[in-house]
């Protein structure tokens, strides 16, 4: 599916979120020794999608709904949080980075595309990847 408004960008991001929170919620069940980390991701993870949705909720008219500042292709964003009931930490921690590059590359084009027409949404994008960077550095610690 090719998101094209910024209504449409927005709802995938929050399921994007969504999903990634449950991963690590699941993860935290699995890791006990890990639980903090993953607990900690899962409550990041809502708390982003909750400041993009201000932001866009605090800019956003019907005048400018009606333009299309995105184009983003939902496939190339799929999340795949399916981990084997045997899978020990450094694969569940593999799973985990490439999940993240996923939605940091999502948040990333989405700034770039919507920079012209929506400025608070793409300048929160951009502080989301930016506070995504120290969980990629303990994902990778625990990998």
């Amino acid at each position: 599916m090719n998101l094209r408004t910024a209504s449409e960008t927005l709802s995938f991001i929050r399921e994007l979120e969504e999903k990634a929170a449950s991963f690590y919620e699941e993860l935290a069940e699995k890791f006990p020794e890990n639980k903090e980390d993953f607990l900690a991701f899962a409550k990041e993870n809502r708390k982003f999608n909750k400041q993009v949705q201000m932001a866009y909720q605090s800019v956003i008219t019907d005048a400018i709904e009606g333009c299309y500042a995105f184009d983003l292709e939902t496939d190339d964003y799929a999340l795949d949080t399916n981990l084997p009931s045997t899978a020990g930490l450094a694969e569940a921690a593999e799973k985990a980075l490439g999940m993240e590059e996923k939605i940091t590359a999502c948040y990333t084009l989405g700034a770039e595309q919507s920079g012209s027409l929506l400025a608070d949404v793409p300048r929160n994008f951009k502080m989301v990847v930016k506070k995504r960077n120290n969980r990629l550095e303990k994902l990778k610690s625990m990998a």
